[in-house]
């Protein structure tokens, strides 16, 4: 399954990159009907209407005082995810768990500005880049992307949700700014979708997954796959680890996305050991083979090594959700820009 995935994903993204129109693994028809049947489980599961909790502000305040550093600047762009919906405290949101976590391993401040939009697509980032450069003075030293879901929902081809992605990340890099991507979640994990609707969506978020971590690996970036971290876990306990609405995480699904990308973007700013006991490092492999593996479990990491080449390393998950969880640092009132 892997070898195919990343035979597709190879294909996607060289779609992309010529700018070519979609690769479907369905037929037209097929595709049409399943992702309209996937919309309307969406609306069935009740997404949520209500704006995700305003975390923007600086965190680690403390380490201000006993080191004198200036804030690192975090920026966070993308979906509802990245946004945080589903959950009520600012604290819960997986930019404020990022923010408190990066700022506890750097021992300095950090100041975060989200600029995630809920319901938004790849179309929607360079929008979001643009907010999130839009002062010279103060360029976020790293981003965190959270998107593709809404691209599988409602049909976007992947080889245009590629490019668009990849856009953003070159733009970013070329600001100086680190990148972190996690990637196309497991749609398969929604409750109310059945076989074999559920096969076909993680079939399709998985490969979008694979192509996307190729795409942003290309331009300076690195990935972390959030796919099968929420699958298992969210399959297993969807009380626990789905909000209210059933369709956006927890609180305690947001701690286990965030555990499994602060390695990642610690590591993107020189923060994190290479040598971490918790970390396996699988070696040296075509970025597209990297990029299938990643795309099956969840916490992976890709980051590009030479020429065609990307790193993949498993990060080790806490077996409780939100077990090793840092504690967030209690948010400040909502800043405005």
């Amino acid at each position: 399954m892997s070898m195919s995935r990343a035979r597709v994903a190879r294909r996607i993204a060289a779609a992309a990159a010529y700018g070519g129109g979609g690769i479907g693994l369905l037929g037209g028809a097929a595709v049409g009907l399943v992702l309209t049947e996937l919309s309307l489980a969406k609306r069935v599961v009740g997404g949520s209407e209500a704006a995700p909790p305003r975390a923007d502000g600086r965190y680690g305040f403390a380490f201000a005082r006993r080191t004198g550093q200036p804030p690192l600047r975090l920026a966070f762009i993308g979906d509802s995810t990245a946004a945080g919906q589903g959950v009520h405290r600012p604290s819960q949101t997986p930019g404020a768990l990022l923010a408190s976590g990066l700022a506890a391993v750097a021992e300095r401040p950090v100041d975060l500005r989200n600029v995630a939009l809920p319901g938004a697509q790849s179309s929607d980032l360079e929008r979001q880049v643009t907010l999130a450069l839009d002062d010279p003075e103060q360029l976020p030293d790293v981003c965190v992307i959270m998107i593709g879901a809404n691209d599988v929902t409602r049909r976007m081809p992947a080889a245009q949700s590629v490019r668009l992605l990849a856009d953003a990340v070159r733009r970013l890099r070329e600001s100086g700014c680190e990148v972190v991507v996690g990637t196309c979640p497991d749609l398969g994990t929604i409750e109310p979708v059945y076989q074999p609707l559920r096969w076909i969506a993680r079939r399709l978020s998985r490969q979008l997954a694979a192509a996307q971590t190729i795409g942003v690996v290309e331009q300076g970036g690195r990935t972390v796959s959030l796919g099968d971290l929420l699958g298992p876990e969210f399959a297993a306990n969807p009380r626990e680890l789905f909000g209210p609405d059933n369709y956006h995480p927890s609180a305690e699904g947001y701690a286990t996305a965030a555990m499994a990308v602060l390695p990642t973007l610690c590591a993107s700013l020189g923060l994190w050991p290479e040598e971490a006991p918790e970390t396996r490092d699988e070696g040296i492999m075509p970025v597209a083979t990297a990029a299938a593996e990643a795309a099956s479990e969840g916490g992976t990491e890709v980051t590009a090594a030479r020429g065609p080449w990307a790193r993949l390393l498993r990060r080790h998950r806490p077996s409780e959700p939100g077990a090793d969880a840092p504690e967030p640092t209690p948010s400040p009132p909502p800043v405005s820009h």
